[in-house]
């Protein structure tokens, strides 16, 4: 749980940096293409060549394609229709989509991890629930993309790297082998850049820059390696219910530095909301999944 909650206070700044420094001036599509860039170069010298199979590269190259590259492609295409607001409602959704996927790809049914996901939901609602205009439906479907993208990514890494460390090879540590995930989403986010980028609307200030610099190396580099590795060390439940801890995060974030108005009725609440879905997943939920499948 650790690297799931420090990566949520580091991406609680991220929105905050974007919305203030980004948004607007820089090209979204430049902007990934640098995150996943600087991302994948720091990770490049780790990897581990000769001694991961070309399945497993193939396999990591897939899925940071889908959870980082094509999440950000369906998330950005989507402000095109949504306001800021609808689009944060919208991606509530994931805690859900992740109970789903994990137990279809287990080809079983856990209705507990759903209930306390659907938990999480509610509570992240209670925070970022606004008026939704009308004619939001294809702006709902992009979210709904990028939220299955992001869930699928997560979902999937867990499964193959729970799969090769019981395979009988040599064990490999994530650094070894991440290198993969950013350069797949590489291939994506410069696909990305040469169909729908704007080379008008590049960084022209200093702190533009190193605003990338830290997104790129800290909150995508250190971020996605450190989230997908937490991933692999709890359960399904409980890493559908930290994918709404950064809303609440995020908020009390962007409130305490850029003193941007919050409901604090609404943030308290949605925040007690999502830590009870986690205490009745850890301490009820998760012993009683275990003596089932044991």
């Amino acid at each position: 749980m650790a690297y799931l909650w420090g990566v949520t206070l580091l991406w609680a700044f991220s929105f905050s940096l974007i919305g203030v420094y980004l948004s607007g001036t820089v090209d979204a599509y430049f902007a990934v293409l640098t995150r996943t860039l600087l991302a994948s170069l720091v990770f490049l010298p780790l990897i581990r060549f000769a001694r991961i199979p070309m399945q497993l590269a193939l396999q990591l190259m897939f899925i940071g394609g889908i959870q980082l590259g094509v999440m950000y492609l369906f998330l950005y295409q989507s402000f095109s229709f949504l306001s800021v607001p609808e689009v944060v409602l919208f991606t509530i959704f994931t805690p859900v989509y992740i109970t789903l996927l994990n137990d279809l790809l287990n080809r079983r049914f856990t209705f507990w991890y759903l209930a306390t996901a659907s938990l999480a939901v509610i509570g992240a609602g209670v925070i970022r629930y606004n008026e939704i205009s009308t004619g939001f439906l294809v702006g709902f479907l992009l979210v709904q993309g990028a939220n299955l993208c992001f869930a699928f990514g997560q979902v999937a890494y867990r499964q193959v790297m729970l799969t090769e460390k019981q395979s009988g090879r040599e064990v490999l540590e994530h650094r070894e082998v991440f290198g993969y995930f950013y350069l797949g989403a590489l291939l994506v986010a410069v696909l990305g850049m040469l169909i729908w980028g704007n080379w008008e609307k590049l960084p022209v200030t200093t702190t533009q820059w190193v605003v990338l610099l830290w997104l790129g190396l800290v909150a995508s580099g250190a971020g996605y390696f450190l989230w997908n590795k937490g991933a692999t060390l709890v359960d399904a439940g409980a890493l559908a219910i930290m994918n709404n801890a950064l809303v609440p995060a995020g908020l009390l974030v962007n409130l305490l530095i850029w003193n941007r108005e919050v409901d604090l009725t609404r943030l308290l609440l949605g925040g007690l909301i999502i830590l009870l879905a986690l205490w009745i997943n850890e301490k009820l939920v998760r012993p009683r999944v275990e003596v089932q499948q044991a």
